[in-house]
C-alpha cells in the first residue's frame, strides 16, 4: 500500500475528543529518563519526550496549571553548566534524541543498537494495566498457539497465562502430549518450548499493542478530517490557496500513514497465520525477525501520528472551540513540521 496514497480518511461527525494519555512506559512519545545512569541528577528525575514538531526535548518538570518545562537537548550544556561539550550524559541524550520513538519496543532495540546504557533492561516494558487492556488483541495471536497445544480443548482455555502455568503444573497428559510434538516440529527438546511461548508473546504482544495504538488514534483522526471538512466551508481558508493546498497535503500524509500501518498489521496477521500452517523452528524466527525489523518502523509512525493528533486534540478537542483562522495557523505551523520525516520513514528512506 502507497504511503502516498490519495484515499482520505472518511470524516465522521465531529464530537469531543481527548488526547491519548498513558503512564510513561506505556507512551510512544515519552522516555523516562529514570531508566538510563545519567550521572546528573535532575535528569534522573525528568523525561525526554517529542514536542508538537517531533523534536526530541527534556521535560523538567511537567504540573497543572504550571505548564511544562522543556529544554532542547542542544542547550544542555548551557543550563547544567557542563563545561565539556563531551560530557557523558550530553552525548547520550543527543543519541536518544535522534530516537523516532519511544515506545518499549522500539526503545529495546534502539538502545542495544546504540550501546545506550540502561539501569534495567527488564524496566522496558509495558504497565500491567496496559497488559491487561490488550488481552483482546493477544488472543487473536494466541488462539493458533493455544489451539496447537490443546487441540479440541482449546475452547476451555482463553488466556496466553494458561499456556505459562502449564509448566508450572502440568498434569495434563494431553497438553504434554502436544507439547512433546510441538517440540518435534520445531526440534527442540520440551524444555526449550516455555522460551519459544516467551518469545511468541513477547512478539504478539508488540502487535498487539501497535494495534491498540491505532485503534485508540482513529477518533482523533476522524475528528481531525471532520474539522477540514468544516475548513473548507469557510470564506475565508477557500481564499488562502496556501492553506487549502497545505490541507490537502496533510489529509493525504495521515491518509497514507494509515494506509500503511492497516497495510502491516494484515501482514502480520497472515504471517501469524501462515506460521502455524507448517510449525518449524526456522519459519517462527523468519516471522521474528521480520516483525522485529520493522518494529522501529511501525512505532515511529504511530509515534508521529499520535503527538500530531494529541496536540490537534488538545487545542481543538471541543467542534466550536478555534475558528478557521485559529486551525489554518495550527496546521500551518505545528502540523506541518516533522510529517515529511514520517512519510519518509514509512517508505523506508530513513530511520
Amino acid at each position: 500500500m502507497p504511503v502516498d496514497s490519495p484515499v482520505h480518511i472518511a470524516p465522521r461527525h465531529s464530537q469531543i475528543a481527548s488526547p491519548i494519555m498513558d503512564s510513561d512506559m506505556d507512551f510512544l512519545f515519552v522516555l523516562p529518563l529514570s531508566v538510563i545512569p545519567f550521572a546528573t541528577e535532575t535528569l534522573r528525575g525528568s523525561r525526554l519526550i517529542k514536542n508538537h514538531h517531533m523534536q526530541s526535548v527534556v521535560e523538567l518538570y511537567a504540573e497543572k496549571g504550571m505548564g511544562s518545562g522543556q529544554i532542547d537537548v542542544h542547550d544542555l550544556p548551557t543550563h547544567f553548566n557542563w563545561r565539556n561539550a563531551a560530557h557523558g550524559d550530553y552525548n547520550i541524550l543527543r543519541k536518544l534524541a535522534d530516537m523516532p520513538s519511544f515506545d518499549v519496543y522500539s526503545l529495546r532495540r534502539s538502545l542495544r543498537a546504540l550501546e545506550v546504557p540502561v539501569n534495567n533492561f527488564s524496566e522496558l516494558r509495558l504497565s500491567d494495566q496496559k497488559n491487561k487492556e490488550l488481552t483482546g488483541y493477544m488472543q487473536r495471536f494466541t488462539m493458533p498457539l493455544i489451539k496447537e497445544i490443546y487441540g479440541a480443548d482449546a475452547q476451555d482455555v482463553t488466556r496466553f497465562e494458561d499456556l505459562v502455568h502449564l509448566f508450572n503444573d502440568p498434569d495434563v497428559k494431553k497438553a504434554l502430549a502436544r507439547l512433546r510434538q510441538m517440540a518435534d516440529k520445531l526440534g527442540v527438546s520440551i524444555d526449550q518450548i516455555p522460551r519459544f511461548i516467551e518469545d511468541y508473546g513477547d512478539i504478539f504482544l508488540s502487535l498487539s499493542y501497535y494495534n491498540n495504538c491505532l485503534d485508540r488514534l482513529e477518533p482523533l483522526l476522524h475528528n481531525f478530517s471532520a474539522a477540514a471538512t468544516d475548513m473548507r466551508k469557510s470564506m475565508q481558508v477557500r481564499n488562502d490557496r496556501n492553506l487549502l493546498a497545505e490541507l490537502e497535503r496533510q489529509e493525504k500524509m495521515l491518509a497514507g500513514l494509515v494506509n500503511f500501518l492497516k497495510h502491516m498489521f494484515s501482514e502480520f496477521e497472515a504471517m501469524s497465520r501462515d506460521l502455524w500452517s507448517n510449525l518449524s523452528a526456522s519459519k517462527f524466527e523468519q516471522v521474528r525477525e521480520y516483525i522485529e525489523s520493522v518494529q522501529v518502523k511501525v512505532g515511529s509512525v504511530l509515534c508521529g501520528l499520535t503527538v500530531k493528533m494529541n496536540a490537534w486534540t488538545a487545542n481543538f478537542s471541543i467542534p466550536t472551540v478555534g475558528g478557521p483562522a485559529a486551525r489554518g495557523e495550527f496546521i500551518m505551523t505545528q502540523m506541518r513540521p516533522g510529517m515529511n520525516e514520517l512519510v519518509a520513514i514509512a517508505r523506508g528512506q530513513t530511520l
